[in-house]
């Protein structure tokens, strides 16, 4: 089945569990799509970020992989942080960066967990001594285990999934913004959970709620006085190897199909997003969330 007959068919992939967390994306069958959409054609760059310097957490795979790889062809250079334990996704991803933008392009991989503060302070200081300009700090990365029952879910995975998808986005902020300038953007990855409630990842639906709050008080502070945009894309289903890393044999399954789309998406279709919000095409959008789900109402 080629890419354009899988987005066609409302493809569904197989049960392929993973056992480490996110996963990993060489492992995947089929492959998701960094470039190519949903009528066949590859992404079409033209120029929106030529000469800035992009931090992108989590780009090793999935939705960051897009990311970086979007950026770069639009003109970034890219910091990609990943787990040290993604060192081959990461490679791949700068590898294909090379090959899509003939070598135009810089890219540095930052093997960085990032849920200490410390680390957070690290990862920044060495993208700024790499690149010396921050102008898009794009957060990304994030981490889930579903949990049907709230008894069940314990508190080591509940500091867990908050040191990794919120407090670390605090520490990053607080590092990048002295160094990012009038016209400078951030970007967040939440998630249509906070908006519909997922029964069976609590602890990941808070911290994505807290993230999109977050970023509202963050515009409200910066985008007057410091000219810093501040948004938030929130994915529906994503096909990236976050879910068979975390995700039941039934889950997995029906993954998708209850979207109004029928289907689920690829992480060139959340790319886009983030793309237009560090882009000055979205030049008078500030604190706002997009909504790449497959067609699901967020009134």
């Amino acid at each position: 089945m080629s890419k354009s007959e899988q987005y066609q068919s409302g493809f569904v992939p197989d049960f392929q569990p993973q056992s480490s967390i996110p996963g990993k994306q060489h492992k995947l069958d089929p492959e998701p799509h960094d470039l190519e959409l949903a009528d066949g054609s590859q992404y079409k760059p033209a120029g929106k970020l030529e000469g800035k310097k992009a931090f992108v957490s989590g780009g090793d795979s999935g939705i960051g992989r897009s990311v970086a790889i979007l950026f770069a062809l639009e003109g970034a250079d890219v910091s990609i942080v990943h787990l040290p334990e993604e060192e081959k996704d990461a490679k791949d991803t700068a590898d294909k960066i090379k090959k899509y933008t003939d070598g135009k392009r810089k890219v540095l991989l930052l093997p960085i967990d990032l849920t200490t503060e410390d680390n957070c302070k690290k990862a920044i200081a060495e993208h700024m001594k790499a690149f010396g300009a921050l102008d898009s700090l794009i957060l990304n990365h994030g981490t889930q285990k579903a949990v049907e029952s709230i008894l069940d879910l314990s508190s080591e995975q509940w500091h867990h999934v908050f040191d990794t998808n919120i407090h670390s986005f605090f520490y990053l902020v607080k590092a990048a913004l002295p160094h990012m300038k009038q016209g400078a953007t951030m970007v967040f990855n939440a998630s249509i959970n906070p908006f519909v409630g997922h029964p069976g990842l609590v602890d990941y639906t808070s911290t994505k709620g807290a993230m999109v709050g977050f970023a509202r008080s963050l515009s409200n502070q910066l985008v007057g006085d410091k000219g810093i945009r501040v948004n938030v894309v929130c994915p529906g289903p994503i096909w990236t190897p976050l879910i068979p890393s975390t995700m039941t044999e039934d889950s997995q399954k029906s993954f998708g199909s209850k979207v109004p789309m029928g289907r689920p998406g690829q992480p060139v279709e959340v790319a886009t997003c983030f793309v237009f919000f560090a882009s000055p095409d979205s030049g008078y959008l500030s604190g706002q969330t997009l909504h790449p789900n497959g067609g699901s109402y967020m009134g």
